[in-house]
């Protein structure tokens, strides 16, 4: 019962890359970058074991930006000619890659640190991927069109090529496979309409467990500054919700903790795992057990105690190590408070 997990990315070390950046340099070329990557790697499996977690994740330590990690072994698309561009919904400019050709993948994408989690932890292990839909919203389009078609014939291919990596990673040995749709929350009626459909195509064939998660984002000012026009009831998940209800996609992660999201919206992924986000990225502050306790209780009114995985909001990685670290620890802490309340009960 509430086995806890995290959204995906932690910070990564100093020596590895810039800290507390979304978007880091690397600070290694060549082999030492690889070998940088591997020990950092483990380094965060050592310590998601050690705060306790159930469920361990390779904090995302091999890539530079959770989508671009992957993007970077797909053949069609030019990194050496990055454009600036507004992503989600022009919320924050990116420095974006530019697909130019028909898309396919090189090889493996993320074998390295998927073997290397399998094989340091006897533990459940999850492993992340950027779901199409958000992929589209990453990237500046060359190839496939303007207009909706365009972009459901990109997020399709997408989807086909995520598919050979997640059935290569299921092969790893990886137990949980988890597709990032951040876009979700911000072209809801597309979310809805074809994205559903594209993350479905990226999980065709699974028989790991599957998983979505669906977030207000990162703890950047561009993030922090967005939430804060979004009014006192956050209820972007309403609109995506029934068409993941319907879906064959098995596990949702969504944000809760310090949100303005109404609990009751959970109801609506009725017969799906639910991922309650029970600690806040976009803060400093360590919770408490308590208040990671209560957030839990509050879920519970809505998903019954065996479908219920209490996880952090969102990603780690623009955060510092020793902060990330006392959250993991929190969170682990504030679901054994929540077992024990319900015992007392």
């Amino acid at each position: 019962m509430f086995e806890t997990t995290i959204a995906g990315s932690l910070p990564k070390p100093d020596w590895l890359a810039e800290p507390e950046k979304l978007w880091p340099q690397w600070k290694q070329a060549g082999d030492s970058l690889r070998q940088a990557k591997a020990d950092a790697t483990m380094l965060w499996i050592k310590a998601q074991e050690d705060a306790g977690l159930d469920i361990i994740g390779d904090g995302e330590q091999a890539r530079q930006h959770f989508v671009h990690g992957f993007l970077e072994q797909v053949e069609g698309i030019d990194f050496e000619n990055k454009v600036k561009m507004g992503i989600r919904n022009n919320r924050y400019d990116a420095m974006v890659p530019q697909v130019v050709a028909k898309l396919r993948l090189k090889g493996r994408v993320h074998a390295m640190e998927a073997q290397l989690l399998r094989a340091h932890t006897k533990k459940k292990t999850k492993f992340t991927l950027p779901g199409p839909m958000t992929i589209v919203d990453t990237v500046a389009d060359r190839f496939y069109g303007e207009g909706k078609e365009g972009r459901i014939q990109m997020a399709m291919a997408f989807a086909e090529l995520l598919n050979q990596e997640a059935l290569a990673l299921q092969a790893d040995g990886i137990d949980i496979i988890q597709f990032d749709e951040p876009a979700f929350n911000v072209y809801m009626e597309d979310a809805a309409d074809w994205g559903v459909k594209a993350l479905e195509r990226a999980a065709l064939g699974l028989t790991c467990t599957t998983a979505v998660h669906i977030c207000y984002g990162y703890g950047i000012q561009a993030n922090v500054d967005w939430k804060n026009t979004l009014g006192h009831e956050w209820r972007q998940y309403e609109k995506v919700f029934p068409a993941l209800a319907k879906s064959s996609i098995q596990q949702v992660s969504l944000e809760c903790f310090h949100s303005h999201v109404p609990m009751d919206l959970i109801a609506l992924l009725k017969g799906k795992d639910v991922m309650v986000g029970v600690i806040d990225v976009a803060s400093d502050v360590i919770e408490t057990p308590e208040e990671v306790a209560d957030t839990i209780g509050k879920a519970l009114q809505f998903v019954s105690k065996d479908r219920l995985f209490p996880c952090t909001n969102c990603g780690m990685a623009p955060m510092d190590r020793e902060t990330a670290q006392a959250k993991l620890k929190a969170l682990v802490a504030g679901s054994a408070l929540a077992i024990e309340r319900l015992a007392q009960h």
